[in-house]
């Protein structure tokens, strides 16, 4: 990974948008507890190809298809322990090694960056946890989850980490106490909020960000995977308490129903357009789409950057 101290962000901008959403797209069924996972394995090219979609987009991150993995749910689908620890670190591993064989055969001119995508411990659960952060487990149990992912990730190269649809202060905190022990490997933190300025957990987001702005391992401090019309209210949140860069990648406008495990409504790729402008005269730095965006979306914000 590269080291935080030779990591220069400068002109990155823009993030790229769903990877699940997009395979969906493509036929996949995603159905089962790891999720994108699934693909990894049994058709690599699939997310290849979802890459090169993005960064023909404009993107100039491209966030590995690894949010869902870990040794928990390989056990779920079968594996022992230890073959499960096996997989998952397989699957982390070839996620990057993917997106480092695009982003070489891309050959931009532009810096492409790789973030190692780790989601939190309630998408584990596949239960839509990640929306609430009511988990029945301990910290140490937080810390152990994050910890052996990033001990497979930290030797890779990806640039740097993305824990991406954090609920909690709590789950934060857990992260950072995980990655005491590689101080050399930089990461960025990204809630999901239940309003304008809480985190789906309760906490305040402004709480959660001061945590973190004192972190030096921390490269920036974002929402993600949350309604776009609150993301102006929570950039205003994140600007009164971090000089670090504030990330922002909403999911399209359409709503989750967790009791049907389906979407509704309807994205809308011209006012994500127009959002995406005004969120960064607001101050967000990264900006891209998660949850029900394309490489459409992506377009969309690459245009408020670069015209």
């Amino acid at each position: 990974m590269t080291p935080l101290q030779q990591l220069d962000l400068s002109g990155l901008h823009v993030l790229d948008g769903g990877m699940a959403t997009e395979l969906e797209r493509k036929g996949f069924d995603l159905a089962g507890p790891l999720w994108s996972a699934h693909v990894l394995e049994s058709s690599p090219e699939a997310i290849a190809s979802v890459h090169r979609e993005y960064l023909e987009a404009g993107a100039d991150c491209l966030l590995t298809a690894s949010y869902q993995v870990s040794a928990e749910g390989f056990q779920e689908i079968g594996f022992d322990p230890q073959e499960a620890a096996k997989a998952a670190a397989n699957a982390l591993r070839a996620s990057v090694a993917l997106a480092e064989k695009v982003r070489g055969e891309y050959g931009s001119l532009r810096r492409i960056w790789i973030a190692a995508s780790l989601g939190p411990y309630g998408a584990m659960l596949h239960n839509g946890a990640e929306y609430h952060g009511n988990y029945d487990c301990s910290f140490n149990d937080l810390v152990g989850f994050h910890g052996r992912r990033i001990a497979v990730l930290a030797p890779t190269n990806a640039d740097f980490l993305a824990f991406e649809s954090i609920p909690s202060l709590e789950e934060a905190k857990a992260i950072l106490a995980a990655l005491q022990p590689y101080p050399d490997v930089a990461a960025y933190l990204s809630f999901t909020c239940r309003d304008g300025t809480h985190v789906s957990h309760g906490e305040t987001l402004r709480a959660c960000a001061e945590l973190l702005d004192t972190q030096p391992q921390v490269i920036g401090i974002g929402v993600n995977c949350t309604a776009p019309e609150l993301i102006g209210s929570l950039i205003s949140e994140l600007a009164k308490v971090t000089s670090k860069p504030i990330i922002v990648y909403p999911n399209s406008g359409e709503q989750w129903d967790a009791v049907h495990r389906c979407w509704q409504g309807d994205g809308q790729i011209q006012a994500f357009g127009e959002l995406a402008g005004r969120w960064r005269s607001a101050g967000a730095q990264w900006i891209g789409g998660c949850c029900r965006t394309g490489a459409e979306h992506v377009r969309a914000v690459a245009r408020v950057w670069r015209g």
